[in-house]
This record gives structure tokens, sequence and C-alpha cells, in this order.
């Protein structure tokens, strides 16, 4: 029996969870803070148990981790860290479906010395715009072609039909998550030439995009997309981009929050039984007039508006108590959202992940190609970022513990020996990239 520990049972664990607890010959610890949330995403699996665990207390994580043949962590990803070094210590493979932080990469000796595979980046994205693109990119060098532009766009969203808020935002994964992000800086290669964008910036980057038969959607750029040049073996590439699709307005709200300040993580203090308007007074221009107007006067915006219609729908003009008397701005935002803006019961999400290759043969003839991932969730059942977020992680556990992946040290999926297993593994659960080429 192989024992499999999975940490964390948000939003997005129910299908690996699911998936795994399949197998006859796997035992599944999910273990969660909540431990009435780790026995829901287990659903009475006969070989499951569930368990408190709290992701700061190191004993627990050592007794937990020391008792597994594999982790699994889908806990918040400032929490990483912390288990991959238990892990290693303990010498258990660890997965993770989060971004390699500087810290983690730092472990990379430690756990190659281990003989411990610390798989991180496979999710969506990251994770299957890696190896979607990878596939594609080593087919084009086993061709003899020179990639000189790569793009590939993510966006996790409601579906057409779904789309029913003027955000045109619905929430699958951690509302903080989503806003925090937001945050992040950005940098990519354009004809030749870097582009930096400061965090504080990140939304006036906004640029439409169309996706056949959805129709027009934005893009703004998604952290550092020239590190993956050389991590993708991309010497000679022109433009290297990575964006993040939304429906549009998007973009022109978030930059309305963010220079308001609405994503700053630092507590502040209120008054006790402080209102979401009274928050938001303290953001406002000073002046008469209402706050709604006063906070549109503070952004340049109409006060009757898309930006402050998005705002007002959020209830952040409302008489509700923001309930605390010590909190982070980015908190109150996200709580809000989360509330007004989340899938009613039915409702399905959308993924879309679309990569476009332009390169240049052999013989100097130019040809692109473009990869197309578009996913819906189930209706009362499993949303899509769930399943695309989790199952690469679950099919990567499998693969591991049969001995199929044997890589050690802090790695992504970038490699052929994790990316072509898992990739099809994934197809028969209709995880499937659609390819449009112009011939060269």
């Amino acid at each position: 029996m192989k024992r499999v520990l999975v940490l964390g049972a948000g939003l997005v664990s129910r299908p690996l969870v699911r998936l795994l607890s399949g197998h006859e010959d796997i035992a599944l610890t999910v273990g969660d803070l909540d431990v009435a949330k780790a026995e829901q995403v287990l659903g009475g699996a006969e070989r499951g148990r569930a368990v408190a665990a709290a992701s700061s207390d190191d004993a627990v994580l050592a007794r937990l981790i020391g008792d597994a043949d594999l982790v699994v962590s889908l806990l918040p990803y400032t929490f990483h860290v912390s288990v991959a070094r238990v892990a290693i210590a303990k010498r258990v493979p660890l997965i993770t479906t989060s971004y390699v932080s500087a810290e983690m990469r730092a472990l990379d000796r430690a756990a190659a010395a281990a003989g411990v595979l610390v798989l991180n980046e496979i999710g969506l994205d990251p994770g299957l715009d890696h190896m979607s693109a990878m596939r594609v990119i080593r087919e084009l060098r086993d061709e003899g072609s020179l990639l000189t532009t790569f793009k590939s766009c993510c966006g996790g969203l409601p579906a057409p039909e779904a789309n029913t808020n003027p955000w045109g935002y619905k929430f699958s994964w951690s509302p903080r998550g989503v806003l925090a992000a937001g945050r992040n800086a950005a940098r990519w290669l354009e004809d030749g030439r870097i582009v930096d964008v400061p965090g504080e910036k990140l939304f006036t980057h906004v640029a439409p995009y169309d996706v056949p038969e959805l129709g027009r959607l934005e893009v703004y750029p998604n952290r550092d997309a020239t590190a993956y040049i050389e991590t993708y073996g991309l010497d000679g590439v022109r433009t290297m981009f990575r964006g993040t699709l939304r429906y549009p307005g998007w973009c022109e709200t978030l930059d309305a929050v963010s220079r308001l300040g609405l994503l700053g993580d630092a507590a502040r203090a209120f008054s006790r039984g402080t209102t979401h308007e009274q928050f938001m007074a303290a953001f406002a221009a000073d002046g008469s007039g209402s706050v709604a107007r006063r906070v549109a006067a503070r952004l340049g915006v109409p006060a009757d508006g898309a930006v402050m219609r998005r705002l007002s729908f959020a209830g952040l003009f409302s008489d509700v108590p923001i309930g605390s008397t010590e909190v982070a701005p980015i908190d109150v935002l996200s709580a809000r959202l989360a509330g007004s803006m989340a899938y009613a019961p039915g409702e399905r999400d959308m993924i879309v992940l679309r990569h476009e290759f332009g390169y240049v043969t052999a013989t100097g003839r130019p040809g692109s190609r473009v990869a197309t991932l578009v996913a819906f969730g189930e209706p009362a059942g499993d949303s899509a970022m769930a399943r695309t977020v989790s199952l690469p992680a679950a099919v990567a556990a499998r693969l591991i513990l049969d001995g199929h992946i044997d890589a050690t040290g802090v790695r992504i999926p970038v490699d052929p020996g994790i990316y072509e297993p898992v990739l099809d593994a994934l197809e028969p659960m209709g995880i499937v990239f659609r390819e449009t080429r112009t011939a060269p």
C-alpha cells in the first residue's frame, strides 16, 4: 500500500483526491486546519482519512510527512518551503502546483543529495502551460526550426452563459490569491526589447485578445516571461510573453482598486462597527459629497461609469460592517468579492490556455502554430479550474509512486520524462490541446 499525504482541502483539491483515492493500492490522508473540509473532500473514500494539520506546526508536519511515501501540498504557496524542508529531511517526494520561489530553488542541492524530487509548477498555470509548450517546442527543435516568437496566455473565467456580473469574473480559486497576483511586477521580451512593468502599473498594460468561438477577451502580462527563455531552451527568440486572460473591463477595475490602495496587505486599524462605505472613505478624495463620488474623484473616473458600478456591485459602499478592527485592505476587498462574485449552483467556469508559436524552418521559411485548451466546468460537479490545476498533480503523483518519474532535486515539468507521460495520461480525462498551423 502506497501512502499519500495531501495537505490542503481547498477549492481545487477534490479532483486530485478523487483520482488518487480511486487506486486500490493508495492509502490517502488529507490534512487541513479544518478537519470537516478534509472529510468533505474525501467524500467517504474507503482508504482515506482526514486529519487536523496546521501548516505552521512543524511537529505535526514532520509526523504526517514521515508516515507518507509522497506528499502533495495544495497549501498557500507561502507554506511550501517549510513543507519541502521537512519532506527533504524525511526523504519523501513532494509535489506542489505553485511557482518556484527563490527559497524553494535554494533547496535543490539538498533535495538532490537526499535523492528526493520536489516537483513544482505542475498545475494549470504554471503546469499545463509548461508541458504543452515544451511538447511543441521540442517538435520544432527536432525539425530544425528556430522559434522566434512565443506567447502563452491563460485565464480562468466564467463560461459565457455564466458571465453575469459587471466584473466579468467569478472565483474558482482563492479570491485573495487572485487579487494578490495583481501586485506582481511583469517582464517580457518584445521584438528583442525587454519590457519591465512595476506591479502598481500592471493593469495599465492591457491589450485586446480574440479567441475563436469565444470572442473578445483582454490580456495583461503575467510575471517574468524572460525567466523561461533559458528554461525552455529558446536561444534566439525575439518575443517571449506570458499573459493572463480576462473578460474586458477587469483590468481597468483592478487598476482602479490598485491605485486606491485596496490591494495593500498591511493591516490598518478601524473603529468597531466600521461599514464598507466608511472603510472606502479612508481611500477617497477630500471634500464634500458622497463617499462614492469622492472615490470617483480620486480615481479620475465618472461617478456613474463602469468602474464605479463594479465597486458598488461588490458592496463596497454598503452599510454592512467590515467585521474587524484591524484588517488589511486586500482582505476586506477579497471578502466582498468572494461574497458577490461566487458561482451559483449549476454555473460553469471556463479555462482558456493558448500558445502562439512563430518560427523559421531550417530552410528559412516562416511558419506558425497555435495550441489551445478550452475546458469547461461540470454543472454541479468539479470546476474546470479544479480539474486543470489538480489533475496534472495527481497524475504526476501516480507516475512518481510507480517509478516512471525518477528525477531528483527541485524541478518543474519541462523535461520530456515528466511532461510526456503526464500529458498522455491527461488526454483520456478530456484535457487536450487543439492545434492550428500555418504551413511554411
